[in-house]
């Protein structure tokens, strides 16, 4: 199997993907008057963008099968709204784990079409 120019830009992408990780975790549980806001977007379109973002970087930084990036950032999004419900100011919703389901798998499609194209 041919490999992608992105291949070496993969120590790149772990470093990337770790730090999306962790300010997407913190963006989750700190209380919600000083949590970050990207414009006018409701709070399920932050999920689905940070989860879009976290699916590509975890496809390019590691060589993880379709199903188990699915499954591990579903489970990554359980998590957040475990952790949510011990914040202050923040409550969990399934409607979230749904809205990351989504981004992960727009991400995961994303990259990929960015596999094919690359």
């Amino acid at each position: 199997m041919k490999r992608s120019k992105l291949y070496k830009y993969r120590s790149q992408f772990k470093i990337l993907f770790w730090l999306a990780l962790m300010v997407s975790y913190i963006a989750a549980v700190v209380p919600q008057e000083i949590a970050p806001h990207i414009g006018n977007l409701n709070d399920k379109a932050h999920h689905i963008l940070a989860f879009i973002v976290l699916g590509i970087l975890l496809r390019l930084s590691y060589r993880v099968h379709y199903w188990t990036a699915l499954l591990l950032l579903i489970a990554y999004g359980g998590f957040i709204e475990v952790s949510q419900l011990f914040s202050i100011s923040r409550s969990s919703d399934w409607a979230d784990i749904a809205a990351d389901t989504i981004g992960s798998f727009i991400g995961l499609k994303f990259y990929k079409y960015l596999r094919r194209v690359i």
